[in-house]
């Protein structure tokens, strides 16, 4: 039952969130989605969904390739992955969500939205060099989390289906943290992974929690920043909204599970080498001002 009255929002949600999108895009002239950012997306969700998360992957591509400008890096984020989010969601709780203790699948949910919530406006009245300072020392927690999981150091998780009361209140308290943070590019997966796996839940029980507290998350803040960022280029949005639904599609369902140790090695050079270069900025006070459209004036 409690599955069943997430997915019925999850798809009224979505199917708001694209509408707004494409009215937002087509007022914009910005209906032709940038093919970097379609490419960006199909990867970093493909992997996303079988457990490398697409915030670090997607922070470091954006930083190198200079995509957007360091301080819209956060908002085109949040607002670029929400449809591929709520469809991981969906997937995760159709598939596993039964299992889960509804007490601790809601309240994780709802305190990790309302911190998304305060974190939404946060975000839009930080400094630049705070933005990169945050999101230099995320790419370094992500980079150590993936470290940690090649050296099979992370906790293993047992094989509880919810937490006794103390740890339950813990949890739903770090929700609310990480719901702000995601505002400012710093993923949940990771850390709700490694937290319910050290609490001993079952780890694939932590999927269809992390998935759907991020979904509901990203899409209460999307809203908002889709009315009024006017700076983001709705192109690269565009691009990683339309880019990832495939390849969670494939991920889910037609590949499920793929040696990823290697990968992960690669991520974590590439994240390192992102969060160096975002701390060196903030340090000195420069900024990344190129936009996607000043760096590539001709249509994709």
């Amino acid at each position: 039952m409690v599955v069943v009255a997430l997915l019925v929002p999850l798809v009224l949600v979505a199917f708001a969130f694209s509408v707004l999108l494409v009215r937002a895009c087509l007022a914009a002239g910005a209906m032709r989605p940038r093919v970097e950012a379609l490419l960006m997306s199909a990867v970093s969700n493909f992997f996303d969904t079988l457990g490398i998360s697409s915030f670090a992957t997607t922070l470091a591509w954006m930083r190198v390739r200079r995509l957007v400008p360091d301080r819209l890096i956060p908002p085109t984020l949040v607002a670029g992955y929400t449809l591929p989010t709520l469809l991981q969601s969906g997937v995760f709780l159709a598939l596993l969500g039964v299992r889960v203790d509804p007490v601790l699948l809601v309240g994780c949910i709802a305190a990790m939205l309302a911190g998304g919530l305060v974190g939404a406006r946060l975000v839009t009245r930080t400094p630049v060099r705070i933005v990169q300072a945050i999101i230099g020392v995320a790419l370094l927690l992500a980079a150590a989390f993936f470290t940690l999981a090649n050296l099979k150091l992370m906790p293993v998780g047992g094989t509880a289906t919810g937490l006794p009361p103390g740890l339950m209140a813990v949890t739903i308290a770090a929700h609310f943290v990480l719901g702000i943070l995601i505002n400012f590019g710093v993923g949940n997966y990771a850390p709700t992974l490694a937290m319910l796996s050290l609490f001993g839940m079952d780890p694939r029980l932590a999927f269809p929690i992390m998935a759907s507290a991020g979904a509901f998350c990203i899409a209460g803040a999307s809203f908002r920043l889709v009315r009024r960022e006017a700076e983001l280029d709705l192109r690269v949005v565009l691009g990683m909204a339309v880019g990832a639904i495939p390849a969670v599609l494939i991920a889910a369902f037609a590949v499920r599970e793929m040696p990823l140790e290697w990968l992960r090695w690669l991520v974590v050079a590439v994240v390192t080498y992102a969060a160096i270069t975002l701390l060196y900025a903030a340090s000195t006070g420069t900024t990344s001002t190129i936009a996607a459209a000043e760096a590539d004036p001709t249509p994709s």
